[in-house]
């Protein structure tokens, strides 16, 4: 049922939104040189890599400074790219892994490879499940770069701090992988991003 869903929704969302993402892509064109799309290898279903796609936030090649994005003022996201975080329009080309069965819309977010190696044996659970585009620690953890950004140390606040927590929440929707608790997630991200 889920998976058919995510086809629906996805295949829906694609289309709907299609005049969005060329309006998008004309704003990140505009604003930086570069590609319009991001394409980050991540660690998804059963520890397999895969191209997560999201529209192109940072300067090109800032991703050699860090993986983690640092406070609202991160100095390498470009003028467009504080409009598309704030509103997660970034996010919208994952609709696309969702179609082609890579990610579902709702599901533990994707980490890179870096940082699932940091997992215990508890922790790695999330990775019997497909990653997705939205979850209860999206939703909890709206505010990360902000509370990163307070950090001394942002990588190791990540890792300590942050990451736990955000697999503690993941396991909410491991536990119920139900299409009422997907529906439920959608919902309350949805109203998250309108608030």
């Amino acid at each position: 049922m889920i998976r058919l869903a995510d086809i629906i929704f996805s295949l829906f969302g694609i289309l709907v939104l299609s005049p969005l993402f060329l309006l998008v892509g004309l704003l990140v064109k505009i604003d930086t040189k570069g590609p319009i799309l991001f394409n980050q290898q991540r660690v998804g279903r059963w520890s397999r890599d895969f191209f997560l796609h999201k529209i192109r936030t940072m300067k090109v090649d800032s991703e050699a400074l860090g993986q983690l994005t640092v406070g609202g003022r991160d100095p390498r996201i470009t003028g467009a790219g504080y409009i598309l975080r704030k509103y997660k329009l970034d996010e919208l080309p994952q609709l696309f892994n969702v179609l082609k069965g890579e990610m579902s819309l709702v599901g533990p977010r994707p980490e890179v490879r870096r940082y699932v190696e940091e997992y215990n044996s508890q922790q790695k659970t999330v990775l019997n499940v497909k990653p997705g585009i939205t979850d209860y620690a999206s939703i909890s953890f709206v505010d990360e770069n902000d509370i990163l950004a307070a950090s001394d140390d942002p990588e190791k606040a990540y890792i300590e701090e942050v990451m736990p927590e955000k697999l503690k929440l993941n396991q909410k929707f491991i536990e119920n992988p139900s299409f009422g608790n997907y529906v439920k997630v959608i919902f309350l991200t949805g109203s998250k991003i309108i608030r």
